[in-house]
Order: structure tokens, then C-alpha cells, then sequence
């Protein structure tokens, strides 16, 4: 057995943070199987810069988001015993400018492998996205991102606050692998605290809220475009950073609107505690792919005649789903299913039936037959997406114009990315001004 023993790193760094430690009024607490390697329960008077660093950024630095994160105690700073992020709108050159925080633990705080718990309550508001997020130390051991790896504890946005996300992205091609957890009412992810971990091991992640695991993952990858992969369990096999940030727009909770109320654009942060092992297994083999078997009739679909009135809110076979202001029911019955629309929301995946689990093999031709109609004239988007690997098309977003008779569409596509067992077929409803009832049945998907 090959392993590695967290032996002088943890002294040190225990040994570097003990004296900052002692002056904490509250008591961290123990872990079976682990031991504290750090912890900031910020109950001092400011931030604590043995431990993070401001990370300051000009508008636009990444993905399309409109704050300034700067070093200003207006925007990260200690108040009764939480760290505070705050968004601030304000102006510049006669524009509207937003500013925020960022701190990073890179330098100070990197460790390899370990649980990392973090307790905290984000802002409400659409544009809001605060996020406690993990990268490498050294970004470029494994090239930039998405080579190099990145770790997501918790994301949530600001415009539906019941949702939150955890997320490992790597590759090239950009992959990833995402759970997400719903709270409700008094229990959403604004209305009080709650807590975020991740235990790290060589080989696997595992992530929990309020100790309900999320997500657990053990198959990623990393290369460059074109090469081999990288041994396994690269890229998660360096030391990472935790740190910690509140966005203002981008490309995935749009901009802020007349709604968003800066007033109250404050992430706040409890406590932080990163555990280690005293030795982890690093002998760590990359799982074998199982993928799905065809039917006896060759068809990948589950239930494609609908001839079973299934659960629709489980993760087996199809799924109902609703976002961004989506609002509708689907019915299974006399072997259809029936999608009825109250409101098509603001994307064309507002309104969404899915298949996952579609073993999408590189090389391989698939082909994609379904029987559909509306009771008035409309839009359906049909696709074959890659949840885990950026959302990609594997059979790219088709619109097809729907009648009131039946009619059966037909299309064909080459697998020309890397092996996944996760491709998912996907009807969106959403967006287009439609809510004209949708009838469908005799979904296939086939290998040619």
C-alpha cells in the first residue's frame, strides 16, 4: 500500500497558526479520524491576514461579472464574529460600478487532502453569486483552468436561494461533475446558516450540507486537448487553496435588476475549519466505466413508450423539471406523456423533460427518433446534452415547429468527444412564448 503520512506540513502550518488560534474565543471542535490543521472562527476585530489574502480584480476579469473585487474594508471585513463580503453599488465616470471582496487562503493556508467545513449565509438578490471555492496553489503544474482542477463547495445564486451547488470541474476538454441540495422557506440558503463540507481523499470527493451528502465523485480526468490523460487521481493530487467571494453578475446569474436590494448584498462566513488524516492511501485506481445496455429491442431508453406511470421528480428514467420561472406539470397516461405549461419562464430549459445515463461511446453513431405533437402550434428544443463534461452537444439544440397530428422526427449524430456515460436527451419547453400543451411518446435512442 503507497501512502502519504500529513506529518510536517500539519505541524508547521498547526505550529504557524497556533498563536492566532489562541486568541479565538470559540472552541473548534474535534473530528474522529481527523485533526485541526487550521481554522479562522473570525472572532476577532478584521480580517485575518496570516491566514487569507485580498485577491483584487478589475471588472470583467472572469466570466463576464461587473464587480471590481478590491482590498477596501468597505467590501471584506469582521463584524460579531462573521466574516462579511459585501457587494456595494456605487459609481464611476458617471457609470453605474459595482465593487466586492475576495479572499484566498493561496500562499498561506494550501494543504493536500484534508475536510474542509464551512458555515455560512448568503445574500438574496438577482446578480448575487457568493461562492466558497477551492484551486490549486500552483495553477500551472497542470496548465491553466480547466487542466488544473477546481473544487466547489458551495455556490448559490442570488435570484433563487433554495438551490445550492457543489461542483468539481477539470479536463481539457472542460468537464465537471455537479450536485445540488433544496431548501425551502426558513430553510433556504439565505434565511439562516448552514454548513458546507468536503471531504478530499486521493480518488474521491464527497460533499455534504448540514451533513446531507450532496454529491460524491471519483472519475475525472486532465490532459491536454488531444494528449493522454495525466496519471489519475491528476488533477486533485497537488495542494489547494480554500477561498471565498461574492459576484456580481456574469454569464450564470445574469445581471442585478431594479429588484436587487445592495443593501443587504452580504455573504457572511461563521466559521472555516480545514481536518486532515494523519496518512491518506494514495495507491488509488481510476473506476472502470460501466455503461448502460441497450434494451432487447437496442433501444437506450427507458420507458420510451411511456407504458409506465413513473415517479417524474427521481432521478431514474425521465425527469420533469422546472427553472427560471418555469411553471407546468407532465403526466404519463395512456401511453404518452403530457407536458402542460402554465408559465414558459425565461429560458428554453425553463420547462424541461430529460433521459440521463446515455452511454455516449467516442467513434459511435447514435440516432434519435421520437412521435410528437401540440394541441396548438409551437416550438420544442430537442438535444443530446453532457452534464458532465461543460454542457456540451453531443446532437446539438434543434428546434422543431410542433402541429396538432403526430409526427415522428428523426436525427442522426457522430460521437466525436471523449467516452461518456452520462449523455442526456433533453425536450425544452421553455422561453419561445409557447404553452400549448405537448404530447409525446416512442422516444428511441439507438446505436447505428
Amino acid at each position: 500500500m503507497k501512502s502519504i503520512k500529513i506529518i510536517s506540513s500539519v505541524m508547521a502550518l498547526s505550529m504557524l497558526l497556533s498563536i492566532s488560534a489562541c486568541a479565538q474565543k470559540t472552541k473548534t471542535p474535534e473530528l474522529d479520524g481527523y485533526k485541526l490543521l487550521w481554522s479562522d472562527e473570525f472572532d476577532g476585530k478584521k480580517l485575518d491576514e496570516t491566514k487569507w489574502n485580498y485577491e483584487p480584480h478589475e471588472p470583467g476579469w472572469t466570466n463576464n461579472e461587473l464587480q471590481e473585487y478590491t482590498t477596501s474594508t468597505d467590501n471584506v471585513f469582521v463584524r460579531d464574529g462573521n466574516l462579511v463580503i459585501k457587494a456595494i453599488e456605487t459609481e464611476k465616470d458617471g457609470q453605474v460600478h459595482y465593487t466586492s471582496g475576495k479572499v484566498t487562503g493561496q500562499n498561506k493556508t494550501d494543504f493536500m487532502y484534508g475536510k474542509v467545513v464551512v458555515s455560512a449565509k448568503v445574500p438574496e438578490g438577482q446578480g448575487l453569486w457568493p461562492a466558497i471555492w477551492m484551486m490549486p496553489k500552483d495553477e500551472s503544474y497542470y496548465g491553466q483552468w480547466p487542466k488544473c482542477g477546481e473544487i466547489d463547495i458551495m455556490e448559490s445564486l442570488g435570484n433563487d436561494t433554495t438551490v445550492s451547488y457543489s461542483t468539481i470541474h477539470y479536463g481539457e476538454p472542460h468537464a465537471e461533475q455537479q450536485g445540488t441540495i433544496i431548501k425551502e422557506g426558513d430553510e433556504s440558503f439565505s434565511a439562516k446558516f448552514h454548513e458546507y463540507s468536503v471531504e478530499w481523499d486521493p480518488g474521491e470527493m464527497r460533499f455534504y450540507t448540514d451533513g446531507e451528502l450532496v454529491l460524491t465523485v471519483n472519475d475525472w480526468f486532465t490532459a491536454v486537448q488531444g494528449e493522454d490523460d495525466k496519471p489519475y487521481p491528476a488533477p486533485f493530487d497537488q495542494p489547494f487553496f480554500v477561498q471565498m467571494n461574492l459576484a456580481v453578475g456574469g454569464d450564470w446569474p445574469g445581471n442585478p435588476d431594479e429588484t436587487t436590494d445592495f443593501s443587504k448584498a452580504e455573504f457572511l462566513v461563521d466559521y472555516v475549519r480545514v481536518y486532515q488524516r494523519a496518512e491518506y492511501d494514495t495507491d488509488v485506481t481510476k473506476p472502470t466505466k460501466t455503461f448502460l445496455q441497450a434494451g432487447a429491442d437496442g433501444n437506450f431508453i427507458r420507458n420510451g413508450d411511456f407504458s409506465v406511470a413513473e415517479d417524474l421528480t427521481d432521478d431514474v428514467d425521465w425527469k420533469f423539471l422546472l427553472f427560471n420561472e418555469g411553471e407546468g406539470t407532465a403526466e404519463i397516461k395512456d401511453g404518452e406523456i403530457v407536458i402542460t405549461t402554465t408559465k414558459y419562464g425565461t429560458e428554453e430549459y425553463s420547462v424541461q423533460l430529460v433521459q440521463p445515463d446515455l452511454p455516449m461511446i467516442k467513434g459511435h453513431k447514435y440516432r434519435v427518433t421520437f412521435d410528437i405533437r401540440a394541441d396548438e402550434a409551437r416550438k420544442c428544443i430537442v438535444c443530446v446534452s453532457a452534464p458532465n463534461a461543460g454542457w456540451i452537444r453531443y446532437l446539438p439544440d434543434t428546434s422543431i415547429d410542433l402541429g396538432t397530428e403526430w409526427k415522428t422526427y428523426e436525427f442522426e449524430f457522430e460521437m466525436t468527444e471523449k467516452d461518456d456515460n452520462n449523455g442526456r436527451l433533453e425536450f425544452n419547453m421553455g422561453k419561445h412564448g409557447d404553452t400549448a400543451t405537448i404530447h409525446i411518446t416512442n422516444v428511441r435512442v439507438e446505436e447505428i
